[in-house]
């Protein structure tokens, strides 16, 4: 694919051509029964919210209950299975079929890498980096005493563990799926249900493939209301201190309108004039803010910690991924594995969707290890030098962020305290909202053509998602977190990746059974793929 072909200006036509182009995209863009129903659900349940809020609250909260406590075994066996899947089809000569005709990859690995990475994770990265392991050491898994310095060497393996190989798994398994789909099979868009055809035959464009598509629909809204709501506290809190003004619901009203603004700008101008762009911008500040933290802070410090907790990560991989605390200690599994799986399987089939996009040209193989491998190994770089360097603050008694837990202080207001203790405090609280603005927004301009092409029946001439479309969903992420936040806050957050995920868990197992019968069907035809790059959303 060239994205030049897709994002070269079109010829001159008369006002009259062009508008009944418009016309005639507006007409052909949507899928109604897909479309109409996810909008029509998005605008019931913020609704509900907005008129009956403590109602809304109380229901949540009891439904967050129900989940984790008596299906949360389920997230742990999907897993399992998903991480074992992806491992035998990484290792069998499946995993060096290339998805795509091109002759090398489309994206060079460094901006592939950035893509990835900066797509995938958002500003909940940030929120979560240099707080999370304060809440394991207050209150460990295993039955460990709390606040000891075994709980806090799991503490800080536990958050290399929760955004680690398991979670981009979740994200890489529905982008092979869907890769197979538009390279091998030659499907023109990128549905959910087309990449389940191999299971669902012609059912595809029944109602059983509605119900995949709304349950994929559904689950990216969900998810994305808990990750730009954590994105936006976080902007919050650090301009919040930066500017001394009271962190109010008028001030992340305000953030949101203009990291939805941002979005918008985004989306409008395509994945290579926009995403990519924004994409790149944030990788090279992200990294700059981590190395200034590193360099500035107890680099040495952080060194150490920072190999102790990858030495029990590694070695105590396995215990942490079958962990399920059958005598119920405490609810930790509950509160943080479950959460964490619930909220990457609701992300993943709109990551896979945006991987695929701009994988072309890489193996299987290739896709596995790259989107494991770097989206690892940035989680594990922001929480190893944000999280040491907060816990030095702690054993230091500088900072105690085991009180701060118990007054009931937010890990965004606590982020933007420790990053306080830099020296030129000012300079990295402006630096904070920044990159959580752009981390944000680089994740759900994402979110929004993921959104836009998921509704879309077809993609006119433009190859694309008509851009009102694009600009629809762009808007619409908004309303969820603005209304979540409303009601409650961070339980309401989690709750929503938690409703988003149960009915995406069944999917997982049709894309797997999907993926392992289309690369059969190829490996015993010898078939070429079917290529229809020129279809791919720029």
């Amino acid at each position: 694919m060239s994205s030049k072909l897709l994002d070269k200006a079109p010829d001159v036509k008369s006002s009259e051509t062009a508008t009944s182009e418009v016309n005639s995209d507006l007409v052909a863009a949507i899928d109604p029964a897909v479309f109409f129903g996810s909008s029509g659900l998005l605008l019931a349940i913020t609704a509900v919210i907005m008129l009956r809020p403590e109602s809304s609250t109380l229901f949540l909260n009891e439904l967050y209950i129900f989940v984790t406590t008596q299906v949360g075994v389920l997230y742990i066996l999907t897993a399992i299975f998903t991480i074992s899947f992806l491992f035998w089809l990484s290792c069998s000569p499946h995993g060096s079929r290339v998805l795509g005709t091109s002759e090398k990859p489309h994206y060079s690995t460094p901006k592939w890498a950035a893509l990835l990475f900066c797509s995938g994770i958002g500003g909940s990265l940030i929120y979560w980096g240099g707080t999370e392991w304060v809440f394991y050491y207050i209150d460990p898994p295993f039955g460990l005493s709390p606040k000891s310095d075994e709980s806090l060497k799991w503490a800080l393996a536990y958050g290399l563990f929760h955004w680690g190989p398991i979670g981009w798994s979740f994200y890489c398994l529905p982008a092979i799926a869907l890769g197979c789909s538009h390279y091998l099979e030659g499907c023109p868009t990128f549905r959910l249900s087309e990449a389940c055809r191999p299971v669902l035959k012609g059912f595809t464009a029944r109602w059983p493939g509605r119900v995949v598509d709304l349950s994929f629909l559904f689950g990216v809204i969900a998810s994305s209301a808990t990750g730009l709501g954590f994105g936006i506290a976080i902007v919050s809190a650090s301009t919040s201190q930066l500017i001394q003004i009271a962190d109010s619901s008028l001030l992340q009203i305000g953030i949101i309108i203009v990291a939805t603004m941002l979005i918008i700008f985004s989306v409008y101008r395509g994945l290579d004039r926009g995403i990519l762009v924004l994409s790149t911008v944030n990788l090279y500040l992200a990294l700059l803010f981590i190395g200034f933290v590193f360099i500035l802070g107890p680099s040495r410090f952080i060194l150490e910690m920072g190999v102790v907790s990858l030495g029990t990560f590694v070695g105590e991989f396995f215990e942490m991924l079958t962990w399920s605390d059958p005598q119920e200690r405490n609810d930790f599994v509950e509160s943080w594995t479950v959460f964490y799986w619930a909220w990457w399987i609701a992300l993943g089939p709109f990551m896979g969707m945006f991987v695929a996009r701009v994988s072309e040209g890489r193996t299987i193989r290739q896709i596995i290890g790259g989107v494991i491998g770097y989206g690892s190994a940035g989680c594990a770089l922001f929480f190893i030098v944000l999280g040491n360097f907060s816990v030095s603050l702690q054993l230091e008694g500088t900072y105690s962020l085991v009180t701060k837990v118990g007054e009931g202080i937010s890990p965004a207001v606590m982020m933007s305290e420790v990053i306080s203790f830099l020296p030129y405090p000012k300079i990295w609280l402006a630096y904070l909202a920044i990159i959580g603005l752009i981390f944000t927004a680089t994740t759900y301009d994402s979110a929004s053509y993921v959104l836009a092409s998921g509704s879309s029946k077809s993609f006119g001439k433009s190859g694309q998602p008509a851009r009102w479309l694009r600009v629809f969903w762009a808007l619409s992420l908004g309303a969820l977190p603005l209304t979540l936040l409303y009601a409650g806050g961070l339980r309401e957050l989690q709750t929503a990746s938690l409703v988003g995920s149960l009915p995406i868990i069944l999917l997982y197992i049709l894309m797997a059974v999907s993926i392992v019968r289309t690369l059969k069907k190829f490996q015993k035809h010898g078939s070429e793929s079917h290529n229809q790059s020129n279809f791919l959303i720029k």
